[in-house]
């Protein structure tokens, strides 16, 4: 008999207790989800627009190369979906839609659906993401549980611009993806 299958024998001889999962408890979850989810965002140096104020905001800003998957706002993009991600290394802003947020961290998640390219998300100089106000959590449970099994593929949560610090503390905003996040509510 070989070692591996005096090995598996072994193991096979092993008679284990089925245990039950300890129960996962309820977490307490914010009253203003909305005001909650916008001090997150600040928090993580992000902004949080309205609908309303979005397209001001974008005339203020001036972009010129954007990618625009929305659904939820109207507009034009000049870039379009390459299929290689290296075509997006001068992408000014790129617009998502988001899908659920959680309150307690600003946490937005996104998903092949919405991305259509993983990369945009983290080659653009700046983000803008839309979440629906209904969509707005209030705990990362509670997003995983809408999360569920999706079988997209691939899916992130975005919680503000890219951020790392040294050991000296010298904190860089945007050496790894976005130098910053604006959240749109829908």
């Amino acid at each position: 008999m070989s070692s591996k299958d005096q090995i598996i024998q072994a193991i096979q001889k092993v008679k284990s207790d089925n245990k039950t999962l300890p129960e996962i408890p309820e977490f307490r979850v914010p009253e203003d989800l909305l005001a909650t989810f916008i001090l997150s965002i600040e928090g993580n140096k992000g902004q949080v627009i309205s609908k309303e104020d979005f397209q001001s905001w974008m005339e203020e800003k001036g972009y010129s190369k954007i990618l625009s998957n929305s659904e939820r706002l109207e507009v034009s993009s000049s870039q379009i979906l390459p299929s290689d991600p290296h075509e997006l290394a001068e992408l000014e802003l790129a617009i998502l839609d988001g899908q659920w947020a959680a309150a307690e961290n600003g946490a937005i998640w996104l998903d092949d659906t919405q991305l259509k390219l993983r990369a945009i998300p983290f080659i653009t100089e700046h983000l803008v993401i839309t979440v629906p106000e209904s969509n707005i959590l209030g705990n990362m449970h509670q997003a995983y549980e809408k999360i569920g099994a999706q079988h997209s593929g691939f899916g992130v949560f975005i919680a503000g611009p890219s951020k790392t610090a040294d050991i000296e503390q010298s904190l860089v905003i945007g050496a790894h993806g976005a130098k910053s996040l604006t959240v749109v509510i829908i």
